[in-house]
């Protein structure tokens, strides 16, 4: 019946993080013992404080439709957020809050980008971007980097694919799926070359920024010449482990902001109201009662590196944020495993899959074939199995 769907619905790859994430369960619930490494999801539960605050929520009866942009004692709340951590002074007229950090990047790529309009993407990219901006009828133009550069876009790399029709630049740091984390001067170097094209806007996806190991988090809007052209996209799925409440916002000149409430107002309406109360207690603690669970995703960063680093064949970097390894195994391809052949990326990750029962996720996916991208937002029991398993798979 395929031909009765739309083309846009058809030309749609599908997440496939999420896809392997279902492949995983469909493993599990046939009696095969599998070890998810493939989603990006802190197994961490929510802070007792934050729990605490839905439940007054509930009691307090905040049952009713939301305001589309959010609750104005929130985005007050997330203006002092971006105060505190981000140096960035946002107005409430200058918030918008989705159901989560995804629906951000939908409004925006809807509110700003016409067809033929095109799109950076620093490649690897997050999965969804490509996705997205093709949604809106733009053209995603892929910078590839490598493992040899950390995974960063240079300032000269992006002034090599600004064109006339370059309308904005998305990017994410901390970097999902590599874990790369731009520094202010590498950050300010590719704003020096922003600077040279006044119409090119910024995509800033700082979800991960808490989860920072090297220390202070610098946003691409704080940097001089930048804030008129910057959207700040965040939300609380990471660094807070909220991730089934769905709340994400963003930061952004007034008219950019008016604009997503408005395509917002057509497709969702505001996000669950006892979400974004609890989102308030959330981002008015202090960082202090986060610090546990980026103290043991440092650790269990190590942990996987020293334990990756065993296996002959896997190339790795250093990811100074976010909670995953970006390994590239372009090492396996051409090479038969017990029986398997190992094209590329998404051969090697099914391998993973199907003989050693560790879910993982293609390269392919994130703009990058060369690698596949693991989560270690697992306890570190799993992570030992995992890659034991994994070892094994590949001797």
């Amino acid at each position: 019946m395929n031909q009765f769907l739309s083309e846009r619905i058809i030309n749609m790859e599908t997440s496939a993080t999420l896809a392997m994430a279902a492949k995983a369960r469909e493993l599990k619930q046939a009696g095969k013992d599998v070890i998810g490494l493939s989603l990006g999801e802190p197994d961490f539960n929510i802070p007792d404080f934050i729990k605490e605050s839905a439940k007054k929520a509930i009691d307090e009866n905040y049952s009713s439709y939301s305001p589309v942009d959010g609750y104005g004692d929130l985005k007050q709340a997330i203006s002092r957020k971006f105060l505190r951590d981000n140096n960035l002074q946002y107005g409430t007229d200058q918030i918008v809050v989705s159901t989560g950090a995804k629906q951000s990047l939908a409004n925006v790529a809807m509110v700003m980008i016409n067809q033929g309009d095109e799109v950076i993407l620093p490649a690897p990219y997050w999965v969804s971007y490509r996705d997205i901006v093709k949604l809106a009828d733009g053209v995603p133009v892929e910078v590839p980097t490598s493992i040899d550069t950390d995974f960063k876009m240079t300032a000269a790399q992006l002034r090599a694919v600004i064109t006339p029709k370059t309308k904005m630049l998305w990017f994410s740091s901390p970097c999902n799926p590599s874990g790369s984390v731009y520094s202010a001067e590498e950050l300010e170097n590719l704003a020096a070359v922003l600077r040279e094209h006044p119409g090119i806007f910024v995509v800033s996806d700082e979800i991960y920024e808490h989860i920072n190991f090297r220390g202070g988090h610098v946003s691409m809007a704080a940097l001089p010449g930048m804030y008129e052209r910057c959207i700040t996209v965040n939300g609380v799925s990471k660094a807070y482990a909220m991730t089934g409440w769905r709340i994400g916002f963003i930061g952004a000149p007034a008219w950019i902001a008016k604009a997503c409430t408005k395509f917002q107002g057509q497709i969702t309406s505001g996000a669950n109201a006892i979400a974004q109360r609890a989102t308030i207690t959330a981002l008015d603690a202090p960082l202090s009662k986060i610090q546990f669970m980026i103290d043991k995703f440092h650790q269990r960063r190590d942990l996987i590196l020293s334990l990756l680093g065993e296996i002959p064949g896997f190339k790795l970097n250093v990811p100074e944020g976010a909670f995953y390894v970006f390994p590239d195994i372009s090492s396996f391809f051409g090479k038969t495993l017990h029986g398997h052949h190992i094209g590329n990326a998404a051969d090697f990750a099914m391998y993973l899959l199907e003989v050693a029962g560790v879910a993982t996720v293609t390269g392919e996916a994130f703009g990058n074939a060369d690698c596949i991208r693991i989560s270690y937002a697992a306890s570190e029991d799993e992570i030992r199995q995992a890659v034991a398993r994994i070892k094994a798979a590949l001797t």
